[in-house]
């Protein structure tokens, strides 16, 4: 096909300058790998890194929040099948020999094959990725709506399932923004008491429409004193970037119980070693998950009703979509879908 189709994509041709658009020749299929063509591409803060230069080459098409349907199958490539609907997200595939891929940790993956960074992404018509990058998408999802779970919507229910809590402990959602406004539907949805933590009391309507239990509004309370009101929070998801409203929920954890961060601030966090040793608490990190896990996240968001809250830019808007998600006044996520 190379040489003989054209498809329009939007990329980045160097660090530091604005999304251009370009025309490709729609690549070859290499063993191994599947051609989607490409619905509806979510836009993601993280796009901000291809953009101020950490891809691992230039030019380079950004993107890995990506639904669309398998248009061309590679050579060994059997579990797919061509017409199928497809996502694929920030997991761009895994090398199956370093130490992780042996022990099966495929997220942890050394070589870091992550779309939209190592390989092209979605801004475009067409898309390349490895096999074992894609997850199926379920009928009831509309594209629009699968793609933002690709991302936002695996790095938010994949902590949660790998938590460790159950049914009917007290989780807390710090925040209400593109990750948080997912985190709550899907604690909700999976049984959990749901505590949202924002800033300002008009936000309270809307954390109680996502499914949450209790409202705590950080402008006026003490969370963490709120939070052992409750009898302290199993976990806190943690999906802002700001490292001070994280590190004062840590009081507010009961025994045992854990901060886990799934925002990345740019300051450290400050977490007073006392409030870890006295109860046993901790802090972690969660990464996003393998494409299983993207495609349990859209099985389960299927089943239950979960769904992002998305504005819609066609590709050829591209620039406009991405200005407005960075701007931080999307609500809550923007997608680019085909002209």
């Amino acid at each position: 096909m190379k040489g003989f189709v054209i498809m329009k994509v939007v990329r980045f041709s160097a660090p530091n300058t604005a999304l251009e658009f370009a025309e490709y020749d729609l690549p070859d299929v290499l063993p191994g790998h599947v051609l989607v063509k490409v619905a509806a591409s979510g836009v993601c803060h993280s796009d901000v890194m291809p953009a101020t230069g950490m891809a691992s080459s230039y030019p380079r098409v950004p993107g890995h929040e990506v639904a669309g349907t398998v248009e061309t199958l590679g050579e060994g490539v059997s579990q797919w099948s061509a017409g199928q609907r497809v996502g694929v997200g920030w997991f761009g595939g895994a090398c199956f020999t370093c130490t992780p891929c042996r022990r099966g940790d495929f997220v942890s993956c050394v070589v870091g094959k992550v779309t939209g960074l190592t390989t092209d992404g979605g801004y475009a018509e067409y898309l390349l990725a490895p096999a074992d990058a894609l997850a199926a998408i379920p009928d009831a999802l509309a594209f629009t709506d699968a793609a933002p779970l690709m991302c936002a919507g695996v790095t938010t229910f994949n902590a949660l399932r790998n938590s460790g809590a159950r049914a009917g402990d007290v989780v807390a959602v710090l925040g209400l923004g593109g990750l948080g406004h997912l985190g709550v539907q899907f604690a909700a949805k999976m049984g959990f008491e749901t505590v949202a933590i924002a800033r300002g009391a008009e936000k309270e309507a809307f954390a109680r429409d996502l499914g949450a239990h209790h409202y705590i509004d950080s402008t006026i309370n003490d969370v963490a004193a709120e939070l052992k009101k409750l009898g302290g929070a199993r976990v806190v998801l943690a999906t802002v970037t700001d490292a001070h409203a994280m590190s004062v929920t840590v009081p507010g954890l009961e025994p045992r119980g854990q901060l886990i961060v799934v925002g990345v601030p740019q300051e450290p966090l400050a977490v007073s070693a006392v409030d870890l040793v006295i109860g046993s608490r901790s802090v972690a990190g969660h990464a996003s998950g393998t494409a299983k896990d993207s495609e349990d996240t859209l099985r389960f968001a299927a089943l239950t009703g979960v769904r992002p809250m998305i504005e819609t830019y066609p590709l050829g808007k591209a620039a406009e979509g991405y200005d407005r998600m960075m701007s931080g006044d999307a609500r809550f996520r923007v997608v680019l879908t085909a002209d």
